[in-house]
């Protein structure tokens, strides 16, 4: 990563046309916990021999499980079975830490949310992931709303000691820790409400954070540590809520892209990006924004891909949804059934039904791992693997992964169709990014 950073603000002399003009020096941030998803990210970026850097957050996985019910050990064990079962070396693997700090814990009084968040902190560390953001800006439950900055890098920096003692304290230790500071506004994983447009970070508030940032980690000598601060998190102007795209506007970040551009060793990091155009998303790195993260734009992928195969399904073999015993019915059921994960998002009664399948926020993925599901979804993989399809249905409901098997590129094999579906929205970045 610090290479990466180093050849993105100093492009080496005779780099290709393509480096210096279309594409900059960056990379893709994965922050996902589904299986196909994580394959799909390996492969693609094998294929190119790139570094595959896939997140998790502090939601996902924590000490205490997350809503994955992995720690950060169990998650390197997870990522590191699906990228032996596809044959990648785990050399091309970096794991990272997203939104690390108290947020998991943000009902509780601050005290106690950052001894967890302490604890977190090390724990992602010790078990190898190599890329944290250290994340204290929110409110906990004694806190004042907003958290005034001073104490925000203040948390950042009891993170930051709690990482460095982690990776000292660890056998044959490898590289130390980079950290990403800073936050975005709205809330991670997509607006809850509906946007028009957003304000951009303006270059004197993305300064204020970097100088109370510095302040903090000298003043708790880090120095070293703050060698390795390689980016900032910003609102570059892009968002989405559940059924629209804030696109990302060149002209309005022109400042905050000046701004990044002198200061040696560091680049932005774009989050919610996802969604955003190949051209966008290639604009967003060539202006700095050399990390770009996306999360629910892979899943909403993958879940087109399981509806047009459930279709595929019900036209080839005679299911019928209305019966309840589909992939669909099945996920909706339990959404239903279990709303915890989507009801503080989708308030309008009228529009439930499609929000709950078609929202870009996607809160779906936090259904993909229930015994329900899973089994639904495993059921409608092994019929189609057992009834292939004929062509003319996948040109109607997947054209894309027609056009693939037509050329050779791909074989109708529904779990090699379900990947490649979520890999279509992988592809816009690493095309984005040059090596």
């Amino acid at each position: 990563m610090l290479d990466l950073v180093r050849r993105h603000k100093q492009p080496a002399p005779g780099a290709p046309e393509a480096a210096r003009g279309r594409m900059a020096v960056g990379i893709p941030s994965v922050c996902s916990a589904h299986p196909v998803v994580i394959a799909a990210t390996l492969r693609e970026c094998a294929a190119l021999g790139r570094p595959a850097l896939i997140e998790a957050t502090s939601n996902q996985v924590n000490q205490d499980g997350g809503y994955t019910g992995m720690t950060p050990a169990g998650f390197r064990r997870f990522v590191e079975a699906i990228a032996q079962a596809e044959g990648i070396d785990p050399g091309l693997l970096v794991l990272g830490g997203d939104h690390l700090g108290p947020n998991a814990w943000r009902k509780w009084p601050a005290a106690q949310a950052m001894a967890k968040a302490e604890v977190m902190v090390a724990q992602y560390v010790a078990a190898g992931f190599r890329k944290i953001h250290l994340d204290c800006s929110m409110s906990c439950a004694d806190d004042p709303v907003p958290l005034p900055e001073a104490d925000i890098a203040a948390r950042a920096v009891r993170l930051c000691l709690a990482a460095e003692r982690a990776w000292r304290d660890m056998p044959g230790r490898g590289e130390p820790p980079v950290y990403v500071i800073g936050t975005e506004v709205p809330v991670p994983g997509g607006a809850h409400e509906d946007l028009e447009e957003l304000a951009v970070t303006s270059p004197d508030a993305a300064g204020a954070t970097l100088a109370l940032h510095r302040e903090a980690f000298a003043a708790a000598g880090l120095d070293a540590a703050w060698e390795r601060v390689i980016a900032m998190v910003v609102q570059p102007g892009v968002e989405f809520d559940h059924h629209k795209v804030i696109d990302y506007r060149p002209e309005k970040a022109r400042a905050l892209s000046a701004f990044i551009a002198s200061q040696p060793g560091l680049v932005f990091e774009a989050h919610s990006t996802d969604y955003q155009t190949p051209e966008r998303l290639a604009q967003l790195a060539r202006d700095h924004f050399a990390i770009l993260k996306v999360g629910p734009g892979a899943t909403f992928a993958l879940r087109e891909t399981l509806w047009a195969l459930a279709a595929v399904e019900h036209e080839w073999l005679g299911r019928d949804a209305a019966h309840g015993d589909g992939l669909i019915p099945t996920v909706l059921g339990v959404m239903r059934a279990e709303p915890e994960h989507w009801r503080p998002y989708y308030q309008d009664p009228a529009r439930l039904q499609v929000d709950l399948a078609y929202s870009l926020s996607d809160r779906i993925r936090y259904y993909w791992a229930h015994p329900k599901v899973q089994t639904a979804c495993a059921a409608l993989l092994d019929r189609l693997e057992h009834s292939p399809p004929p062509l003319t249905l996948l040109s109607q409901f997947l054209p894309r992964q027609y056009d693939a098997i037509r050329d050779g590129r791909l074989r109708n094999r529904p779990a090699e169709l379900l990947r490649d579906g979520a890999a279509q929205s992988l592809r816009p970045y690493l095309a984005a990014c040059a090596a």
